[in-house]
């Protein structure tokens, strides 16, 4: 191991003394790989889950993989793997769709094809069996270039953050990450003015950055609602969903419903998915959490809604639907805890 690679028999050695190490750790997940292609190592990161799991059965574990992969990939019906992970990264759809052109590694081909689209790869994971819960453990980090490599590309901001996280999360990921250039690696001014990846801010001030913040709405609003019986529902959508940036993603319980919109633009929902005959309606902003009620609808039919502002990326917003017995509170209002 004199080039500091591991081996089957090195990981298995490491993975055992990790796993001691830290085991009686109440705040352990562990993350398997190294942002990594498994099928390039497979027998490695194998030997090293499986020697985690063998000694620490009790912390949940999963994979981090290269970008546009999910651990269910390779490693779905691994013992070792409680939950998936996906990394949607850091590339835009034109991007993304280069990429595929240049490819000659068959299994490359179908991980690219999503774009920016992360909530695909919510819906794939949820498709496989035994079911897993999945999350986007790497989308596009506030302050960092779109492609990751290039400084001349214009930086992912507050208003990607917030996309990456409604789609994933209405599609039914069981959380979300969140990731800041200048953050993650801790840029300071000893380090010179422009650090990796073009970044220019220094991590004192990033960490201020809206994005971070502004997700902390996503949390409140998830937790306003009963959170255990809530599913995503693309059939609520009545008519054309949406491509790219317009897509409308629906998640409801059975008293409630919400659906996001990125784009601000007008869209139509079936209702009578939801328990009650009339509905409270909301309109959500999840860059700062205001709630602005729209009125009481009788829960049949199909409704069109129009989205305050002019329709525009970033001017995003979640419709709330509420059967009006229930007298829940208005949403971002944490009354209600899982």
């Amino acid at each position: 191991m004199s080039s500091g690679a591991l081996t089957e028999d090195s990981a298995t050695w490491y993975g055992t003394w990790l796993a001691n190490r830290y085991k009686d750790k109440p705040n352990i997940v562990w993350l398997n790989g190294g942002d990594s292609k498994a099928h390039q190592r497979l027998s490695i990161w194998t030997a090293l889950g499986e020697s985690l799991r063998q000694s620490d059965p009790d912390h949940l574990m999963t994979y981090h993989p290269f970008g546009r992969y999910s651990s269910s990939t390779w490693f779905h019906d691994a013992s070792w793997l409680d939950f998936n992970m996906f990394q949607s990264g850091h590339h835009t759809y034109a991007q993304s769709f280069a990429a595929v052109a240049t490819n000659v590694d068959s299994i490359d081909l179908p991980t690219l094809w999503k774009g920016e689209d992360n909530w695909k790869h919510v819906i794939e994971d949820h498709k496989l069996h035994p079911p897993k819960p999945t999350l986007d453990g790497e989308p596009s980090y506030e302050g960092i270039p779109q492609g990751l490599h290039d400084p001349s590309e214009p930086f992912w901001n507050d208003n990607d953050v917030r996309r990456y996280a409604y789609w994933a999360v209405f599609a039914g990921a069981c959380g979300h990450t969140y990731g800041n250039g200048s953050v993650m690696q801790m840029h300071r001014p000893s380090d010179g003015p422009v650090g990796g990846y073009g970044v220019t801010k220094y991590w004192t001030e990033a960490i201020d950055d809206p994005g971070a913040g502004q997700l902390q709405n996503l949390k409140r609003l998830m937790l306003s609602r009963p959170y255990f019986d809530r599913i995503y529902d693309p059939t609520v959508v009545h008519g054309d969903p949406g491509h790219r940036y317009d897509r409308v993603l629906a998640t409801r319980g059975k008293d409630y419903l919400f659906a996001y919109v990125y784009t601000g633009r007008t869209f139509s929902l079936e209702l009578g998915h939801i328990s009650g005959s009339q509905v409270d309606a909301w309109w959500y902003h999840p860059k700062d959490g205001r709630s602005e009620q729209v009125g009481r609808l009788p829960n049949e039919g199909v409704q069109a809604f129009d989205p305050p502002g002019t329709p525009e990326e970033g001017n995003d917003w979640v419709l709330v639907l509420d059967d009006v017995s229930k007298q829940f509170p208005k949403p971002g209002d944490v009354t209600w805890t899982a």
